[in-house]
């Protein structure tokens, strides 16, 4: 049984989006003289922004995603008991972590300061273990990372661990989506410069990686031997950017729900909690069970839209925990009809950037927000599917 507010995974658009941006960056590394293959490590962490991290993993293991990559230990360990065998990376600081799922679940862990370095080579050299790890360089963020600027003092110590294997070295912007932004170049350029470090003080790595679905469509000087997409995967181009013609791209979440309710509110009458919204018409209403507790913003009331019958209906009092109420006096509506918070109806549509822009907030905000007992129905290759988290 489905139940009235459901998210629908298209996990066919999902492997799509996946096949052009692998396209569309093998045409234009094609183009480079020297060139070296850009390998793909699709970014799943935080239950894969909202989709669902075990069915979008199995899809993109199905489409040929080189390396997986999510937010801890605990994330890789639940992909792996799912059955995932794709190489999984893990981003997150590992200085409270317990770190026997690496060893247990064939994880990659990021190392990313003297601490986690030394943790891991202990917990290696006692199961006699060769640990392949990718080695993280902040290059200006000033969150996770080896500081740039002080490689010559953080590293020897890092080149001691004989059990960790460093198969990469990666970075992370911090502003690729900010055009007007020039840390982001200054950023490219400690990166380059810290690789040259490293080679130096007898650092040896296979590939490195820095950019992320925005630095992917903004630079192709970053992309190095891989690519770190995550929203573009999902069908969303960061905004502001533009991402070009040959990169088609499909969103891969809808969020649907239906009418509960229907009823008459009397000029200057309320609606809602804290009486946000006074009638100032006769007007109807219709309820839909979907709130804050499914992930919905409150800062939605006033300023969002629903689709009911193709039409565009404002969202009207307050998000409640469990409903939202939209405004339908131009419409004639009956308990059970459809309402898409997200996605087509018809020949309208409501986009994740577009809500984002409602609200003041980015897409992945909206995405991971997606709540834990909204059902989602997974297509693929015509199939439906149906998973509760």
């Amino acid at each position: 049984m489905v139940s009235p507010t459901f998210a629908n995974i298209d996990l066919e658009a999902l492997k799509a989006n996946y096949l052009s941006v692998s396209e569309f960056i093998q045409r234009r590394s094609s183009k480079k003289l020297n060139k070296v293959p850009v390998n793909i490590i699709a970014v799943i962490k935080a239950n894969a922004y909202g989709h669902g991290s075990i069915a979008v993993a199995r899809a993109l293991e199905e489409a040929g995603s080189f390396m997986l990559a999510c937010a801890d230990i605990e994330e890789g360990v639940k992909l792996r008991e799912s059955g995932v065998r794709t190489p999984i990376l893990v981003f997150g600081a590992l200085s409270v972590s317990d770190l026997n799922g690496v060893f247990t679940h064939n994880l990659t862990p990021t190392v990313s300061s003297p601490f986690a370095a030394r943790a891991l080579q202990a917990a290696a050299e006692t199961r006699n273990f060769q640990l392949h790890c990718h080695l993280k360089i902040d290059t200006g963020m000033n969150r996770f990372g080896f500081r740039h600027d002080n490689l010559h003092q953080t590293i020897p110590e890092v080149l001691l661990s004989r059990n960790l294997i460093f198969d990469a070295v990666y970075t992370h912007f911090a502003t690729a989506d900010q055009l007007s932004n020039q840390i982001f170049e200054r950023q490219q350029k400690h990166f380059i410069a810290s690789i040259e470090v490293l080679s130096m003080l007898g650092f040896q790595s296979r590939f490195c990686h820095a950019a992320n679905s925005a630095s992917l469509l903004r630079d192709d000087q970053c992309w190095f031997d891989a690519v770190r997409p995550g929203l573009l995967l999902y069908g969303v181009v960061p905004p502001p950017l533009i991402p070009p013609p040959s990169l088609r791209l499909r969103p891969v979440m809808s969020l649907r729900s239906r009418i509960v309710a229907v009823k008459g509110v009397r000029p200057g009458e309320i609606l809602g909690y804290g009486g946000q919204f006074t009638a100032v018409r006769p007007t109807r209403v219709a309820i839909v069970p979907a709130g804050y507790a499914d992930g919905l913003d409150v800062r939605l009331a006033g300023v969002g839209f629903a689709l009911v019958r193709g039409c565009r209906v404002p969202i009207i009092g307050s998000v409640c925990m469990d409903s939202i109420t939209i405004d339908v006096t131009e419409l004639d509506v009956s308990p059970g009809d459809e309402v898409v918070i997200l996605g087509t109806q018809d020949d309208e549509h409501i986009d994740i950037v577009e809500m984002a822009k409602w609200i003041g907030t980015v897409p992945y905000e909206i995405l991971c927000r997606t709540g834990i007992r909204i059902e989602r129905v997974y297509k693929s290759d015509n199939l439906l599917s149906k998973v509760k988290l």
